[in-house]
């Protein structure tokens, strides 16, 4: 309950404030209560439109909660609308009515999924991609959905670097992988609420190692995150739906394997082309013929 309640404030926070803003921070206010959602997932441009405001006025209301701009009152917001872990996914489902519902649940995950992804910084994903270049080994750690963002970065990566990329757990149990950690390699850790053990041991284990450590997160306060040398953050919980989003961590790794390939220079590409070799012997696509 306590969690629940700390979860809910920046909103009883905003409802308690209205009386004593002045009248244009008033609605301003009332339009973010009445439309939380949407303040958590669409930009301050679109969100002022809508209201009929000035963009500004988000600001300014935001910085009478306390807060220091828009973003830090967005974020709280985004965070307060986190499930509690014993209802991760069960806990997002929302009643829709009406005969077109199906699509507008799409049209409304297709735009917040593009909001999101539109958020992440490329400068933070570039200086990341940058330190891949140095690796003597790079690990890669996702676990239970968080999987299938770690196999397509594994893939990605071995196209042109096939002896420096590793799956953790990919061939035996995740602690032998833990175990062969060393300092000059660098692990990947991604992961969103509710955090897996696996992700955070190995992010703990990076750190044993001295390893670096890349997390790819849904908040910088994630318990993978703790200490990481780089922080790729992506927006999990704000997309509509029984389930949260990995469509921002799948273009941050994207993003990675394409930053790194790019630093990798001909040396990279050279060994892209050996593999394209290698495929193309082994028939792995198919070609019609006629």
């Amino acid at each position: 309950m306590a969690q629940q309640q700390a979860k809910s404030s920046p909103l009883n926070e905003l409802c308690s404030a209205l009386p004593s803003l002045p009248m244009r921070l008033r609605e301003v206010g009332r339009f973010v209560a009445a439309n939380d959602y949407d303040a958590t997932t669409r930009s301050m441009r679109d969100l002022a439109a809508a209201a009929g405001a000035d963009p500004a006025s988000f600001t300014r209301l935001a910085k009478a909660l306390g807060y220091p701009g828009w973003d830090a009152l967005r974020a709280a917001l985004t965070e307060a609308r986190r499930p509690a872990q014993s209802a991760p996914f069960s806990g997002r489902t929302k009643g829709r009515q009406g005969p077109h519902s199906d699509v507008m649940l799409v049209a409304d995950k297709l735009e917040a999924e593009a909001a999101g992804v539109a958020r992440i910084s490329p400068d933070a994903v570039a200086r990341a991609a940058r330190t891949l270049q140095t690796a003597q080994r790079i690990w890669i750690a996702g676990f239970r959905s968080c999987r299938s963002v770690a196999e397509l970065l594994n893939y990605q990566l071995r196209l042109f670097r096939p002896d420096a990329v590793r799956l953790v757990g990919g061939s035996g149990p995740d602690d032998l992988d833990f175990g062969a950690f060393r300092a000059g390699d660098i692990v990947i850790v991604i992961g969103f609420a509710p955090y897996s053990t696996a992700s955070v041991l190995s992010a703990r284990a990076a750190h044993r190692s001295g390893a670096a450590l890349i997390a790819i997160a849904d908040t910088a306060a994630a318990p993978m995150a703790e200490g990481a040398d780089h922080v790729l953050l992506f927006e999990a919980a704000t997309s509509p739906g029984f389930f949260p989003s990995l469509t921002g961590a799948i273009a941050i790794a994207q993003s990675l394997a394409a930053v790194a390939f790019a630093l990798g220079g001909v040396g990279a590409k050279r060994r892209l082309e050996q593999t394209e070799v290698r495929l193309a012997a082994m028939s792995q696509y198919f070609a019609e013929k006629g």
